[in-house]
């Protein structure tokens, strides 16, 4: 079988084949940036139509922007996780203190270190999983409350610059 007659006849998954156009093209000498029209091009050579194409470009700045503002709430969870551990830090070692202070021995601070400690744990565990049907709904509500507030400071915005007027 020659060469030629070798390539005739391999068929890729649509999969393959997409991971083999990416690698090719992140491999162009123009650091893997390409134009829109170029990209427009090139999916005209693959016979790809200009809807298809544009609905592809679309449906990424979609994802796209979906994926920057997961990243935003995975960041957020991390932060307010990162304040709940300072927090039990600082009330259990005064705690923890007291109690030793007091009846010189560990009874009823050790009860609510490990209680809390629990419970800090458990949220940990939420905080970094970052799939699933609780992160989704987590990160709807996250995405609500922010967009309430960003209405909530556009109106006001409008309503001091008309009180200004």
């Amino acid at each position: 079988m020659t060469a030629n007659e070798s390539q005739i006849t391999q068929i890729y998954s649509s999969e393959d084949a997409q991971s083999i156009l990416q690698l090719a093209i992140a491999r162009r000498e123009e650091a893997g940036e390409l134009s829109r029209v170029q990209l427009f091009e090139i999916a005209a050579e693959l016979g790809i139509s200009e809807q298809d194409i544009l609905a592809a470009e679309q449906q990424w700045l979609a994802n796209r922007g979906e994926f920057q503002e997961k990243l935003a709430f995975n960041s957020y969870r991390r932060a307010k996780l990162r304040k709940n551990f300072i927090k039990y830090g600082i009330v259990n070692t005064f705690l923890v203190l007291l109690n030793l202070a007091g009846s010189h021995e560990l009874s009823w601070s050790l009860f609510v270190l490990l209680t809390w400690g629990l419970g800090l744990a458990l949220n940990t565990w939420n905080v970094y999983q970052t799939e699933g049907e609780e992160y989704e709904q987590a990160f709807g509500r996250w995405r609500l409350k922010k967009q309430v507030g960003e209405s909530i400071g556009t109106a006001a915005d409008k309503f001091m610059k008309w009180l200004q007027s």
